[in-house]
């Protein structure tokens, strides 16, 4: 059994430590997204595309553990971010693949080249 001090103490240290709200989380959240949109819509080399899609993945990590702390959901927002990073890491070994054989065949990672696959 706990002194009823040190419950006390923790109590005050975890409702502390909670303290602030969501909205930060949200705005910083917000910004990764649209960075992440914006560069893959306005970039041709695939490196780039790669690095907007994670910039997107991150934002979802974010807002996962934001609205777990947040929200009362526990850990699943947590062990959501993790299942996010897996993913991203899977990801990035499949598109590099991918990027690797794009340049064997072409020359370049330039995304437009590409258009003759279809040919």
């Amino acid at each position: 059994m706990m002194p009823a001090t040190t419950a006390i103490a923790s109590a005050a240290t975890e409702a502390g430590s909670r303290s602030g709200s969501l909205a930060p989380y949200l705005v910083v959240s917000g910004i990764l997204f649209l960075l992440g949109v914006a560069t893959i819509i306005t970039r041709r080399n695939a490196i780039y595309i790669l690095m907007g899609v994670e910039l997107i993945l991150n934002a979802a990590n974010i807002n996962f553990v934001a609205f777990a702390r947040f929200g009362g959901f526990g850990i699943d927002g947590q062990m959501m971010a993790l299942v996010v990073v897996m993913l991203a890491a899977a990801e990035a070994a499949v598109a590099l693949a991918i990027l690797l054989r794009i340049f064997h065949d072409f020359g370049s990672i330039d995304i437009t080249r590409t258009d003759s696959l279809r040919d």
